[in-house]
């Protein structure tokens, strides 16, 4: 957060927003942000945080400061300087900018589960391949395994994804399309 206080530093009354990284989450950083907050900027100043994950901390310490035009994004979910600007116009204008995830950890929600998590390497490698088109053949081939290795990590991957049995849909299809979805 250096590099904000220098920002303000430099010419307090043209800054129209702070932006400042956010890199640890130990006291002493959240001490910075405090300050930042409260004590650096022209009361009121927006402040848009950018960090590597949430910290509940430095959110409630933004919103706590109630004076609006605030911001708290993650790095690696801003994906283009268009949707960067538009965050950093709507906390400069006064509004919010609040990362999906910060409204949901700060909310007590758990953040959308990843139907793959439970899958071990081998079968996201399995399900990688099921998912190009492959058969189990084919796929056995590719991973230097037997036909009858892949037909069980096919069926773990079924029960680990709650995939059922039944007359009326694929397993393999809809394991795909949830592999597909998770991927998205």
């Amino acid at each position: 957060m250096g590099a904000a206080e220098q920002l303000v530093d430099a010419d307090p009354a043209a800054a129209k927003a702070i932006l400042a990284e956010a890199r640890a989450s130990s006291a002493a950083a959240l001490a910075e942000l405090r300050s930042l907050v409260r004590g650096i900027n022209p009361p009121g100043l927006p402040v848009l945080i950018l960090s590597q994950h949430v910290e509940q901390l430095y959110a409630r310490e933004l919103l706590a400061d109630g004076h609006g035009g605030i911001g708290y994004q993650l790095k690696d979910r801003v994906l283009d300087a268009g949707q960067f600007m538009d965050a950093l116009n709507r906390v400069a204008s006064g509004g919010t900018a609040l990362d999906p995830a910060v409204v949901a950890k700060l909310l007590g929600r758990p953040a959308r589960a990843d139907p793959l998590a439970a899958l071990t390497d081998r079968e996201r490698s399995v399900l990688a391949l099921m998912a190009e088109g492959l058969s189990n053949t084919a796929i056995a081939g590719r991973l230097f395994l037997s036909e009858g290795a892949i037909s069980k990590y096919t069926t773990t991957i079924f029960a680990k994804l709650g995939l059922a049995a039944d007359d009326d849909t694929n397993r393999r299809v809809r394991a795909v399309l949830t592999y597909l979805g998770a991927s998205v």
